[in-house]
C-alpha cells in the first residue's frame, strides 16, 4: 500500500545525485533521507532547522513567514532553486503573527419571568384574608378586584348569569329555606329556617319552636318531616333542630360573613311569613349594631301562639317596646336592621347578600298591629332586625351540643 503514496523516481539518492544536489552543497551536513530515486518535479522538502517557536499571547493565531522562494519566486515551483516549490527560511526566522479578533462571549439568557410568583402572592394573602375575613373567595376578590354584589361574600353561590339580581338570589338559596311550625298546648305558630348541613341540621329563633311539643318542617319541595330540638340559646334567640330521617340531596345554605356588611348593600329575605313558604323579599342594609332586646321568657312564646300579641314576636329598640311587652327577662345582641319587608312567620329565615350568602338570620319586625288593633292592619313598615350570622357561626359548638340552657 505505500507504494501508491510514491511515484517512480521520487525520492532518487546516490552518488551522483549527492554531487548535483544543490541542497546537498548547501547543507553538506544533511545527509540522505531515502534511498529511492527523486522526480525533479517533487523535490524533497528542505533540511532545514525548525522555526523556534513564538511566544504570543493567548487567542494569538501565528503562521511561518514566507521566504523569497514562495510560489512564483526565485525558488519557485519548478525552478530548480535550492527551495524548489517551498518557501525559503528567512535569515531571522521571521514569524507573520496574525492577531485573532476577540470573540465576543454570547449573551447571556434572559432570566425567565417567575410568573407564578404573582399568582403564589395573590393565593398566601387570600389565604390570610379568608382566615381574617371568614372566606378564601372573599379574599381572592379582594385582591383581584373583581365586581362583588356585597363585600360580605366568601363564595358566590349565585350562577353568573344572574348575578348581583334578587331573581337569581332566590334560584340559588331558596330551596335551602324552609318553614318551621312549632306545636305546643298553647296553640301553634309559624316561623322559618336555613339548612345548614346535608344531615338535615336547621338554624332558626329560640322563640319559634319555644316551648314546642311538636315541630315539622316543610321542605322547598313541598315535603314535610318531623324534627328534634338538638340546641338552643335564649340569650342569643337562636336555636338549632335537625330533620328526623332526613333526606338525600339537601340543599345547604352558604354562611357568610356578616362583619363585611355595609350600610346600603341590597339584601334579600326569604322566609314563611303567615304560612306562605319561599317568599322573597328585597331591601338594603338600613343599620347596624342595632341595640336589640327580646324576650327570653317562653311563655312569651306560648302567648304569641294564642294569638295574644300582634302575632310576631315583642322586642324592646331604643327604649320603646314593640309588638307587646317582652316581659321582665330579656336579652339584646347587636342587629343588621333592614328595611327589606318582614312579616310574622320571617323569623328564622335567611337575610341575604346578592352573592347569595346567608349574611343574617331573620329575627324581629315591627309591625304597627297592636293588641287592641286588627290583625289586617299588621304588616311590615321597613324595620326589620336580623341576628349577624357571624353570631350564628360562633354559636354553633354550643348549640351542637345542646346550647347555653340545657
Amino acid at each position: 500500500m505505500t507504494e501508491s503514496f510514491r511515484r517512480s523516481g521520487e525520492y532518487p539518492q546516490g552518488d551522483d545525485h549527492q554531487a548535483t544536489d544543490p541542497m546537498r552543497a548547501a547543507y553538506p551536513q544533511q545527509q540522505p533521507v531515502s534511498s529511492s530515486p527523486v522526480n525533479p518535479e517533487w523535490p524533497p522538502p528542505p533540511a532545514y532547522a525548525p522555526v523556534a517557536p513564538v511566544a504570543v499571547d493567548p487567542g494569538t493565531t501565528v503562521w511561518p513567514g514566507a521566504g523569497q522562494g514562495g510560489d512564483g519566486g526565485a525558488g519557485g515551483h519548478g525552478a530548480g532553486g535550492a527551495y524548489a516549490g517551498y518557501p525559503e527560511p528567512d535569515a531571522v526566522s521571521s514569524t507573520a503573527v496574525l492577531q485573532a479578533q476577540p470573540v465576543p462571549a454570547a449573551p447571556a439568557p434572559a432570566p425567565k419571568k417567575r410568573a407564578k410568583g404573582t399568582i403564589a402572592l395573590l393565593a398566601a394573602v387570600a389565604i390570610v384574608a379568608a382566615a381574617i375575613g371568614g372566606g378564601t373567595a372573599y379574599g381572592i376578590q379582594e385582591l383581584t378586584g373583581k365586581d362583588t354584589a356585597s363585600s360580605s361574600t366568601s363564595t358566590t353561590v349565585v350562577a353568573a348569569a344572574k348575578k348581583g339580581t334578587v331573581a337569581g338570589v332566590a334560584q340559588a338559596v331558596s330551596p335551602s329555606i324552609v318553614e318551621v311550625s312549632a306545636t305546643s298546648n298553647a296553640g301553634s305558630s309559624t316561623g322559618s329556617g336555613v339548612i345548614i348541613s346535608s344531615s338535615g341540621e336547621i338554624i332558626t329563633n329560640n322563640h319559634v319552636i319555644s316551648g314546642a311539643s311538636e315541630i315539622k318542617v316543610q321542605l322547598s319541595g313541598g315535603k314535610s318531616y318531623t324534627a328534634k330540638v338538638v340546641g338552643t340559646d335564649s340569650k342569643k334567640d337562636l336555636a338549632l333542630i335537625k330533620l328526623e330521617n332526613a333526606p338525600s340531596g339537601l340543599k345547604v345554605a352558604t354562611l357568610g360573613n356578616s362583619d363585611g356588611v355595609q350600610v346600603g348593600d341590597d339584601v334579600v329575605a326569604i322566609g314563611s311569613p303567615e304560612g306562605l313558604t319561599g317568599t322573597v323579599t328585597s331591601g338594603i342594609v338600613s343599620a347596624l349594631n342595632r341595640d336589640v332586646t327580646v324576650s327570653t321568657d317562653e311563655s312569651q312564646g306560648q302567648q304569641q301562639q294564642q294569638g295574644g300579641g300582634s302575632g310576631q314576636w315583642p322586642f324592646s329598640f331604643g327604649g320603646q317596646q314593640f309588638n307587646g311587652d317582652t316581659g321582665s327577662s330579656t336579652t339584646t345582641y347587636k342587629a343588621i336592621q333592614t328595611d327589606a319587608s318582614l312579616n310574622p312567620g320571617n323569623s328564622g329565615g335567611a337575610l341575604i347578600d346578592m352573592n347569595g350568602n346567608i349574611v343574617g338570620i331573620n329575627s324581629a319586625m315591627y309591625s304597627a298591629a297592636n293588641s287592641s288593633s286588627s290583625s289586617s292592619s299588621a304588616g311590615s313598615v321597613g324595620l326589620g332586625f336580623a341576628i349577624p350570622i357571624n353570631t350564628v357561626k360562633s354559636d354553633l359548638a354550643s348549640l351542637r351540643a345542646g346550647g347555653s340552657d340545657s
